[in-house]
């Protein structure tokens, strides 16, 4: 039986929060992040009152799922990659949260969009190997390969300082 507008609306009050913190690390920009989420959240509504192929079973993983193949599919399009400024930021003062945040983020904008989404998949949104393999479509192995060789990149992107910081 097909789930309710009701239920629709709940869920997606109850998960954007953590949608939008996944779309904002895949993607490192808040504008984009939030299109992202609306999107995914449009394709899971899809889904949600679809009569054919029954409801789906476990939402809250569908949607993390639609949200990451949307990244993806997203980032292979030539024209996602431009982002128009009219001046360019100035740089933080060194020191504090912010610094490691902005690092970070700096970091993971340099990985392939598949490694990177490996990574926030495994360490930020704390999902295990074989879930994320049946995300990202990919076997187990080869998500344990792109973690390795992501965090080394990672590492050698952050230097000895913040490495030490975060522990990864």
């Amino acid at each position: 039986m097909p789930r309710t507008q009701e239920e629709f609306e709940e869920f997606a009050v109850a998960r954007t929060p953590q949608l939008y913190r996944a779309a904002w690390l895949l993607c490192g920009d808040a504008h984009r992040a939030e299109d992202l989420v609306q999107e995914a959240l449009a394709k899971v509504y899809v889904r949600w009152h679809r009569r054919l192929g029954g409801p789906v079973e476990h939402p809250v993983a569908y949607a993390h799922t639609t949200l990451t193949r949307t990244y993806l599919s997203a980032q292979r399009r030539r024209s996602n990659h431009e982002k128009p400024i009219e001046q360019l930021p100035e740089r933080p003062e060194p020191g504090g949260d912010a610094d490691t945040s902005l690092a970070l983020q700096a970091a993971l904008a340099q990985l392939v969009p598949l490694d990177r989404a490996v990574l926030v998949l495994r360490y930020l949104e704390d999902v295990s190997v074989a879930d994320t393999a049946s995300v990202l479509g990919v076997s187990q192995g080869a998500v344990r390969t792109r973690t390795m060789r992501a965090l080394d990149r990672l590492r050698a992107v952050l230097g000895p300082s913040l490495r030490d910081l975060l522990e990864i």
